[in-house]
């Protein structure tokens, strides 16, 4: 698996394409992604969820794993994650570029940043840690 496209159809039926995200670009070394802002995606108080960005980012940096699994793995689960949040948006496009800070042999970590397309103002700074998983 290595194409945005085959990365938008492994999302769907899944929380990826519910929430809209679209994979634009996947590299070894960077993935990107975007996701149009909507009602559905927003807080009660009227700003994107941060959840709807944590998604996002957390989706580049588990396609971004995928992408960049050593041979014999079969896999990676979660194991950290943390996001910083210092803006938000009523409207427009979120936009997100993920790097791999670390490709380990048990473990990978993943820095993404999501910003306005609009603005160009970051909105939040995301790191990932993934344990990569092997057959027994």
């Amino acid at each position: 698996m290595r194409t945005p496209e085959e990365f938008n159809r492994l999302g769907q039926q899944h929380l990826p394409a519910h929430l809209g995200i679209v994979i634009t670009r996947s590299d070894p070394d960077l993935l990107q992604a975007e996701l149009q802002v909507r009602a559905e995606l927003m807080a009660p108080n009227g700003f994107l969820h941060a959840g709807s960005v944590v998604t996002l980012a957390d989706t580049l940096a588990g396609y971004g794993c995928v992408r960049n699994l050593p041979d014999g793995a079969s896999g990676f689960t979660t194991v950290e994650l943390k996001s910083n949040h210092l803006g938000t948006v009523r409207e427009g496009t979120v936009v997100c570029e993920a790097r791999p800070a670390h490709l380990g042999r048990t473990t990978q970590v993943w820095d993404a940043t999501v910003s306005s397309r609009e603005t160009g103002r970051t909105l939040a700074l995301f790191r990932c840690t993934q344990l990569l998983l092997y057959p027994k």
